[in-house]
């Protein structure tokens, strides 16, 4: 193999591998949510190419407040939706805007944009 060929070779590999480390086994540590004076948990989520921190923790059976503020005009992310917790909302560019609800059972539960593109988790303990 001539020496041009071995070096396609290894950098082809090389991107497969990463594409493949990016996409599926990159693990997102996440965010816990903290507790306010009212015994609320809360979390800041910022919308701009995706959600930042795309996983958030939780406790049951208190409170949840996640505020989401979008920094970009992408159709894609002009609404979030909590389809577990029955919830749906508008994102004004610019904005902040709270989604609030008491999470009962422990479990996964994924928030998306309306097309599904943008996805995140969230983790109830």
């Amino acid at each position: 193999m001539t020496p041009d060929r071995l070096f396609v070779t290894v950098l082809g590999f090389t991107l497969i591998v990463f594409i493949v480390w990016f996409f599926w086994l990159k693990k997102s540590k996440g965010t816990r949510a903290t507790l306010t004076s009212s015994g609320q948990q809360e979390a800041m989520i910022l919308v701009k190419g995706g959600y930042t921190p795309d996983l958030v923790l939780v406790e049951r059976g208190k409170p949840v407040r996640l505020n989401f503020r979008r920094e970009e005009t992408a159709s894609c992310s002009e609404m979030v939706m909590l389809p577990d917790f029955d919830k749906s909302v508008q994102l004004p560019t610019g904005e902040t805007v709270a989604v609030e609800f008491v999470p009962t059972e422990p479990g996964e539960y994924e928030f998306a944009c309306q097309m599904g593109m943008f996805r995140g988790k969230l983790i109830v303990e």
